[in-house]
């Protein structure tokens, strides 16, 4: 069965994003493991405002994987390697996860990393640790969850200050 990896950065005080999906605070002095970790995956899965953030850019960065968007809203993707889905996010991942392929990386954002954490669907999380404090923002989870322990795989430190935290949901 495939793992879900929810890989995103995060401020020390818990924030994905600033009130407003302020992201100029993530430090891009280095890739942080990101092309690795990107070479290891075949699949993203994000929630609407994280697509809408992430299809401004251009190009838009995922062209070489399947995208698959949850969104109650929209219907017709424009791309092959895009999907909208308008389903149970819960039950897609569920079936996604039993198909064959490499691991999915779960983008987020904070609405869709609570639905998919609290269903149990999350494997694995790693998390790029800025030393900042934002003060308000997008939490990692917008939404309940609950207490969960995680095996720690492995924990970087950067000359950056950066601190890079993988672990594993215990069983």
């Amino acid at each position: 069965m495939r793992k879900v990896i929810l890989y995103t950065a995060i401020s020390i005080d818990g924030y994905i994003a600033g009130p407003q999906g302020e992201i100029d605070w993530l430090y891009s002095d280095d890739d942080y493991g990101y092309f690795d970790f990107y070479a290891g995956i075949d699949t993203l899965l994000m929630g609407r405002t994280t697509y809408d953030f992430v299809a401004q850019m251009s190009p838009y960065p995922h062209t070489d994987r399947m995208n698959y968007v949850f969104t109650r809203t929209l219907t017709s993707a424009p791309a092959d390697h895009l999907r909208f889905v308008a389903g149970d996010p819960i039950e897609f991942t569920r079936e996604l996860k039993a198909q064959d392929g490499k691991p999915i990386w779960l983008v987020g954002g904070g609405q869709i990393n609570a639905i998919l954490f609290e269903a149990g669907l999350v494997d694995e999380i790693i998390l790029s640790i800025h030393p900042v404090v934002l003060g308000k923002g997008i939490h990692l989870f917008t939404g309940p969850v609950s207490q969960t322990g995680f095996h720690t795989l492995s924990a970087k430190t950067f000359p950056s200050g950066l601190v890079q935290w993988h672990g594993e949901r215990m069983q």
